[in-house]
């Protein structure tokens, strides 16, 4: 196989070293390898199948590699060379990004990241696929799965399998082939026709979607499967934004009307994502200069991640060993790491007393019910103070809001003034922009 023979550089087995297994899909596989020549990782994705089967699947391959090649931009993933090994196998030769994706992050943080971060996500998808659709192309698979994130959790676009040259851009004797693909929620109702041939309009529907995902760290209609959603979609539903406080933002009821302008039913009536990038750039120019903060903090609360593989992206894991350990109990009460605790009290703010922490609490309740979503990562800060059976019970709950209800009655109304100080101080490391929104 020859895949862009005319500009990419041929990657054998000799130049590659420290292999190690990222994930992999429908298409492939995907491996993470140290270039010997070069110095640095890169990604390398790899046809499923045997030699029976390669035909086929290479000319797909080199389909894609050459539209990825064709769309190389700052927001799109990087295509250094095509790979050839042993026993006909072949791949493409991408950059590696560290960070894994807008959905892994997703999973990580247990809910949306940072609004500052989120607000530049959905700006940098809309700039990739604005250059994508400025060369003819169109994505046809966007989804967070697809948007994947370098060392400072900047996007960029990848995965082009379902990638086709445009079908406006087409000359009208030129017919596609192929079936409508893409993941069933990210797709406007028009591709449920069996006669449908995308277009630009399916791309900035999807685009819709994604913003949604990103706003509420959720994944949409998380129950629905694919046939359900194949009768929904074309009957007008959509993901919720009842529970999206549109306040909670500068600029977040903006994106939420953009949001609903890319899922509109009519495709005509979506706007293409130049118009985007006119909505986009100056929401996320008002969050500019808070950016590096929003990063700083994710990024940390990612390294502090417990029982993740560097090589493999990282997933939210509330339930480690290690934690289980922690909740070792004596008499009942959960014993945690005592220096641990000491240290985080430490670094704790000093310039609040308990009792205004305590007021805080209670005067915000039913905004700390709605908006807190990393609650049991703040009832392990808590510690003894958390008695076994009610962590148990906290855990239980199905939702965010159930947990920190369960929390204020089974722990804040018996434990007073101290536990909803220390509540405070946790809530302000890792919700800092809910706690300065409501005053604290």
């Amino acid at each position: 196989m020859a895949l862009l023979s005319h500009t990419a550089e041929l990657v054998g087995n000799e130049s590659l070293e420290k292999w190690e297994f990222v994930g992999s899909g429908g298409f492939g596989r995907v491996y993470k390898a140290r270039h010997k020549n070069w110095g640095f990782d890169v990604a390398i994705k790899l046809l499923h199948g045997g030699v029976g089967t390669l035909m086929s699947k290479d000319k797909a391959l080199s389909a894609e590699a050459e539209l990825m090649n064709k769309a190389s931009c700052e927001f799109v993933l990087r295509v250094y060379g095509v790979y050839e090994g042993n026993f006909m196998q072949s791949g493409i030769v991408m950059e590696f990004m560290s960070r894994g994706s807008v959905q892994t992050l997703i999973q990580d943080l247990c809910g949306r990241p940072p609004w500052p971060l989120t607000f530049r996500l959905a700006h940098q998808v809309a700039l990739g696929m604005n250059f994508l659709h400025s060369r003819n192309l169109i994505h046809h698979d966007l989804k967070p799965s697809n948007v994947l994130l370098n060392d400072d959790l900047n996007a960029k676009l990848a995965d082009f399998g379902l990638s086709r040259v445009s079908t406006s851009a087409l000359n009208s004797n030129e017919k596609k082939s192929g079936e409508v693909g893409g993941s069933y929620k990210y797709m406007p109702p028009e591709a449920f026709e069996a006669s449908y041939e995308p277009v630009r309009a399916f791309d900035r529907y999807s685009y819709g979607i994604l913003l949604w995902s990103i706003v509420t760290g959720k994944e949409p209609y998380p129950s629905a499967d694919n046939h359900l959603v194949a009768l929904s979609i074309p009957r007008g539903q959509r993901p919720s934004l009842e529970d999206i406080n549109q306040g909670e933002a500068e600029g977040l009821k903006d994106l939420l009307e953009l949001m609903k302008m890319c899922w509109d039913e009519n495709p005509v009536k979506r706007p293409c994502f130049k118009e985007c990038l006119e909505v986009t750039e100056t929401l996320f120019s008002k969050h500019w200069g808070e950016i590096h903060v929003a990063v700083h903090h994710v990024l940390t609360t990612l390294s502090n991640t417990s029982n993740r593989h560097s090589s493999v992206p990282l997933h939210c894991f509330p339930q480690t060993t290690e934690q289980s350990k922690a909740r070792a109990t004596v008499n009942g009460v959960r014993v945690i790491n005592n220096e641990k605790a000491s240290a985080q009290q430490d670094n704790s703010t000093t310039t609040v007393s308990d009792r205004d922490k305590a007021k805080f609490v209670d005067d915000n309740r039913a905004a700390l019910i709605q908006h807190v979503s990393e609650v049991m990562a703040i009832v392990e800060e808590l510690g003894n103070m958390v008695h076994t059976e009610t962590y148990s019970a906290i855990e239980a709950e199905k939702t965010s809001r159930e947990q920190m209800r369960a929390l204020f009655q089974r722990t804040f109304r018996p434990g007073g003034v101290t536990v909803k100080a220390a509540f405070y101080t946790a809530l302000k490391r890792h919700h800092p922009e809910l706690v300065e929104r409501l005053g604290g």
